[in-house]
């Protein structure tokens, strides 16, 4: 249909809801269907935040708020920031939005022109690429395997710099790998950033409390770029909050005024509830964050013990998020009747059919001889759907 935009025509659908919604047709036809293709915790939001956005219903919290979000809500980011990361924002830095992913984009809208280029190490989620792509800029692709436990080197990324550079995008805890960047490996890439001066650095650190190895360094804690770096971050991972859509960008003055100034044309202002919500989430009880952490370590390494049993998975354990990202090339050519594996696409449909296990291909982060699964959800459904994938698997000839 030509009325469609090329601006739209061109960007790739979402892998992970494409393949979500898949699950979802079969498991409507009566099929027992389990899915490990979408991030999102299966914990219920902790009482405590769901009182407070009760409460603002009764305290009649339901008209437009401050485009950017309440100001009690932005001070208690600017609170978290400094308790959790040592960072020093103040409210006028802060901009509420609907989700992470909202404020993720529209920090890309508002500084890549067209042409641009953006860096980001892959493998990497799948809205990247789509979200450069929005805004005209070019995605750069900088591939980092399972030999380096997918984290880019400093040499990788300064050969990636052309004059064109206009942005790195880097994600710690990752997603779809779960790797995480010790402070000695961030200090490597910020050394290699701290000699190009215009190239703007946006930190996703939605994952920050999913992580196994201790706690995480912001790239806004190092000094030398301090200045330009853009921290994405929201409630979504950390507090079971991923329907609530509130994330924000913590920025420098130009660029905060710049996404304010883009959401008053086209959002306005996220919810009103939602945000006295995440309110109560950042100033209330930190204790339920750690316990879903730890419900997630055990995940993971519950998932990791199984899938390393599954005959040609590679798999690299992760350090953070909950995800595992196999590599699984050593499938490729095998067949199961008629079937042929010739790619990781063709063994995630393989799955779905065979196993009713849903994950996610690799080539939609960039890696394509890797799948993605998500460990968000309960150990019996894990037990039962690495047991499928097993079987599954070893009917490969």
């Amino acid at each position: 249909m030509d009325k469609i935009s090329e601006r739209v025509m061109a960007l790739s659908p979402s892998a992970t809801f494409a393949m979500s919604q898949k699950a979802a047709d079969l498991k409507a036809t009566g099929l027992d269907v389990i899915s490990l293709s979408v991030g999102e915790p299966d914990f219920n939001t902790p009482d405590h935040i769901k009182e407070a956005a009760k409460k603002a219903i009764d305290d009649n919290f339901s008209f437009y708020t401050p485009v950017p979000g309440y100001l009690s809500l932005r001070e208690a980011i600017c609170r978290k920031l400094k308790r959790e990361n040592g960072l020093d924002f103040t409210p006028a830095q802060i901009v509420v939005g609907n989700g992470a992913k909202q404020e993720l984009c529209d920090v890309i809208l508002s500084v890549v022109n067209k042409g641009e280029e953006v860096l980001i190490p892959v493998p990497a989620w799948v809205s990247y690429m789509e979200m450069v792509k929005i805004a005209e800029g070019v995605p750069v692709l900088i591939y980092a395997g399972p030999e380096q436990k997918f984290k880019v080197t400093p040499q990788q990324l300064e050969a990636a710099i052309t004059p064109k550079t206009k942005a790195v995008l880097i994600c710690s805890p990752s997603n779809p790998t779960g790797s995480v960047y010790s402070k000695e490996e961030l200090q490597g890439l910020v050394d290699v950033l701290a000699r190009y001066p215009d190239i703007i650095v946006i930190a996703d650190e939605i994952y920050e409390h999913i992580t196994y190895v201790g706690p995480t360094t912001s790239l806004a804690s190092f000094p030398e770029i301090k200045d330009r770096v853009v921290v994405i971050n929201g409630v979504s991972k950390a507090y079971a909050m991923t329907g609530w859509r509130i994330g924000y960008c913590a920025a420098p003055l130009p660029i905060a005024k710049a996404v304010s100034k883009l959401h008053g044309q086209y959002t306005s202002n996220c919810s009103s509830i939602a945000q006295k919500a995440a309110e109560a989430a950042y100033d209330g009880p930190q204790d339920c964050v750690e316990q879903m952490r730890q419900a997630f370590e055990r995940r993971r390494d519950l998932i990791v013990g199984l899938a390393k049993q599954i005959p040609g998975f590679n798999v690299t354990v992760p350090d953070g998020a909950f995800y595992i990202f196999p590599e699984v090339s050593a499938l490729f050519g095998k067949k199961a009747g008629d079937k042929v594996i010739s790619s990781a696409d063709d063994l995630a449909m393989y799955l779905l059919e065979e196993a009713l296990v849903a994950s996610v291909s690799g080539a939609a982060f960039g890696a394509p001889d890797c799948l993605r699964f998500s460990y968000a959800t309960s150990d019996e459904k894990l037990i039962e759907a690495m047991g499928r994938v097993k079987a599954a698997v070893e009917k490969l000839r």
